[in-house]
């Protein structure tokens, strides 16, 4: 259901965590779209070229892009790449890069990698939520997952066995954030309303109920037995070494 959102600004970053044992790492990939705060991509996996292409595929190929959208991500070295083959010049594309000292923030720096500084400032001033670029949206949403999941936690007792299992669990989480639980951003007057509903995907904030009765493609494979019968003529001695099948219903009556 995760169709034909308007994407107007987007921000993206990835956060770490293992399956088995800390050796095995993985990297989950989130995107954001912060006007209607729908976590619009996820991919989990390997802190790669692919990886980051991916999850920027899956969105752009989901939703509509709207004029010149606002993007914004950590300074992850694959991200300009992924967004330049994708977009081009069609986007104003921006990475902040933080200095920390003491797991303190010290420093922030702002590069522009597409669009100009003038594009950058109209882009701003259109956008409801953002003044500077930045990646704020997209960090709370890195913590709203961690807390939501007890297999992301930085220390925690939990963590899944498997990748196929951890995909499973992140894609349930992103189902409740984005049709299930009202978020307390978009609240207006009394009605508080969910991403999916902001993004105009859905009318109403939708329950466990509705997403497992969804429609879905039914796959009906049909099994026929059919006897063909065999035009060749087999000799005696041939037919000899053959091995002797019988039906059910002929050991039936032979006993």
């Amino acid at each position: 259901m995760l169709r034909d959102f308007d994407i107007l600004e987007l921000q993206a970053d990835e956060l770490c965590t293992f399956i088995g044992n800390k050796n095995k790492t993985l990297w989950l990939f989130a995107t954001i779209e912060v006007c209607s705060r729908l976590w619009a991509g996820s991919v989990l996996g390997r802190r790669s070229d692919r990886n980051a292409r991916a999850v920027f595929n899956d969105v752009i190929l989901r939703g509509r892009v709207v004029g010149f959208p606002l993007i914004a991500t950590d300074g992850f070295e694959y991200y300009l790449g992924a967004v330049v083959s994708l977009l081009g010049s069609a986007c104003v594309y921006g990475q902040v890069l933080k200095t920390r000292r003491n797991n303190r923030v010290i420093r922030v720096e702002r590069r522009v990698k597409i669009g100009t500084a003038s594009r950058l400032k109209a882009a701003l001033q259109e956008s409801e939520d953002s003044e500077t670029l930045n990646t704020s949206f997209v960090e709370r949403l890195n913590l709203t997952i961690r807390q939501g999941s007890a297999y992301l936690r930085r220390r925690s007792p939990c963590h899944a066995r498997g990748a196929e299992q951890l995909h499973g669990h992140v894609e349930l989480l992103r189902c409740y954030y984005n049709f299930i639980r009202p978020h307390r951003a978009l609240k207006f007057g009394r009605e508080t309303r969910t991403p999916a509903m902001q993004a105009g995907l859905v009318s109403a904030p939708m329950n466990w109920s509705d997403i497992f009765t969804a429609l879905a493609p039914l796959n009906v494979f049909l099994v026929a037995v059919v006897r063909i019968p065999v035009a060749a003529q087999l000799t005696a001695t041939s037919a000899a070494a053959l091995p002797t099948f019988w039906w059910p219903h002929e050991l039936r009556s032979a006993a």
